[in-house]
């Protein structure tokens, strides 16, 4: 998306007009979410989707054809017509999107656009707010666009400026990453925080983790004491790359509630001294490669050192959702698969999906897993 942003202000300011055409609602199911930018010239090239099929066809074509400079369409679709048979896109769902024509040079569009990917950029999420109804109680207009900070701060507007009441709806929508919201006619669309994915590891895993996790949007950081493993050619997607002893270089790394913490290291010892070092820190996920045996042992060991049970209960191990993973690709699939469900849905409903971890087992303490389990390869980290 933020691309995207980027290239569309870029189009403008190099003098072609651009329709803007974006998913701003959504009920039942449907083949994108509230959020979704299609971006369309007049010659008919596009980026971005709305979905495909019929829908974005149709879309594409009723813009192209009707819309005249700065004005605003927005038009609702069911996808349980006749005509979307042919393209399978019976879902039984429906659509309200938005079309909006906007001139070449159209500078108060390009400076929506700066902010929107400089919101992106900060990582912390924001709200990006459409009306799609006018209402006196708000005092908008149709096609109103408005971002909000995570803070709550108006940060940007187009065509003007919105209303205290409006600012005040937006603030006060109960809209999650999961729900977007419409009230009082104005969809609000909750973009989620980036977040940073620490791998302790610059193996084979770690290297298919990272080149699966970054084309998931999550931002890569590299650490491992091994330079000829941990650099730019071996990981063209990370964000950082850190190299030096464990205990050195994961002490430096700024770490947050942003943060999950990924320990892939070549080793049971550098798991261990990583596991260490990054189970009491404020990263809310903190996982751990291996079988239940190996987890099991480090853990006791760490407990032995000093480090509290509350630290060690938190710890995701073994990781990965329970896919019958063999080969590295796959182990990557199914640790990412996890990672994007904790993203997503938060950790209650995560952790369903993958179950307990290794070490907490109140049934039966001294149970241990004889073979691979889930995310464990041993000599190919």
């Amino acid at each position: 998306m933020r691309d995207l942003m980027n290239q569309l202000a870029n189009d403008l300011l190099d003098g072609q007009p651009r329709i803007v055409c974006q998913v701003i609602e959504t009920r039942g199911s449907t083949p994108q979410k509230a959020g979704s930018y299609m971006i369309i010239a007049p010659d008919g090239r596009q980026w971005g989707t709305l979905g495909g099929g019929c829908v974005e066809n149709e879309v594409k074509s009723r813009s192209l054809m009707t819309l005249k400079p700065d004005q605003c369409q927005v038009s609702s679709y069911v996808l349980d017509h006749d005509y979307a048979w042919a393209d399978g896109l019976i879902c039984g769902g429906k659509m309200i999107i938005t079309s909006q024509m906007i001139e070449a040079g159209n500078q108060n569009f390009v400076e929506y656009c700066r902010v929107w990917t400089k919101l992106d950029e900060s990582g912390h999420g924001f709200r990006e707010a459409i009306v799609q109804q006018s209402n006196d109680s708000t005092q908008s207009i149709i096609g109103q666009r408005v971002l909000v900070d995570y803070q709550g701060q108006f940060a940007a507007a187009w065509p003007t400026a919105p209303s205290d009441q409006l600012r005040d709806s937006i603030r006060s929508a109960k809209a999650t990453v999961q729900r977007p919201v419409t009230e009082n006619g104005v969809s609000v669309i909750q973009w989620p925080a980036r977040i940073q994915l620490l791998i302790v590891g610059a193996g084979h895993v770690g290297q298919a983790v990272a080149e699966l996790s970054a084309r998931a949007g999550f931002e890569v950081i590299i650490a491992d004491d091994r330079a000829q493993f941990a650099n730019l050619e071996r990981f063209p997607s990370a964000t950082e790359i850190h190299v030096g002893p464990f205990e050195k270089i994961l002490t430096e790394i700024a770490i947050s509630a942003r943060t999950y913490a990924l320990i892939v290291t070549r080793g049971h010892g550098h798991d261990q001294e990583a596991l260490g070092l990054l189970a009491s820190t404020p990263a809310t996920y903190v996982g751990l490669i291996g079988s239940r045996r190996k987890i099991k042992m480090i853990t006791e060991s760490l407990r032995e050192e000093g480090l509290p049970n509350d630290s060690l209960a938190r710890v995701k191990a073994p990781i990965g959702l329970p896919i019958g993973s063999q080969t590295i690709f796959e182990i990557a699939v199914s640790v990412v698969a996890e990672l994007i469900a904790w993203r997503n849905l938060g950790e209650p409903d995560a952790r369903k999906l993958s179950g307990p971890s290794a070490h907490v087992n109140p049934a039966n303490p001294n149970d241990q897993d004889p073979g691979h389990t889930r995310a464990e390869v041993i000599s190919c980290k």
